[in-house]
């Protein structure tokens, strides 16, 4: 099984040595993506809702350029800079993730690339 690197312009580019997401056989291993509008390179939400919308359209183009979407999600992992925000980040996830409901573990980070209040990475099948 050999591995392909993933990589889109509907998403922001790496902001280090890894790539957006590498495909290995039937699966999908996204990086973090942080809430960056690609189009301009910079975080222009303000509210972690916007921020959490931002990031997942993000995630959501990085599995599209892999042959999958975040229905084929099966887990991610979201880190956020305050648990306080917890509830709202859930509004929008849920929102947007519908009724596929991947495995999730959620962890608060003192700190997070470019001052984001949240960062998603994902694991999906093809």
């Amino acid at each position: 099984m050999s591995n392909q690197v993933i990589s889109t312009s509907s998403a922001p580019a790496a902001l280090g040595p890894y790539s957006q997401a590498i495909k290995a056989g039937s699966m999908v291993f996204c990086s973090g993506q942080i809430p960056i509008n690609p189009a301009t390179g910079a975080i222009e939400a303000v509210t972690v809702e916007d921020q959490t919308r931002q990031a997942i359209t993000n995630l959501k183009n990085v599995l599209e350029a892999a042959g999958a979407g975040l229905d084929r999600v099966v887990k991610t992992t979201v880190f956020i800079a305050d648990m306080d925000d917890f509830a709202a980040v859930n509004g929008v996830y849920a929102e947007l993730f519908g009724d596929t409901k991947p495995a999730r573990s959620c962890v608060e980070s003192s700190r997070l690339p470019k001052g984001a209040k949240i960062e998603i990475e994902a694991i999906a099948c093809i």
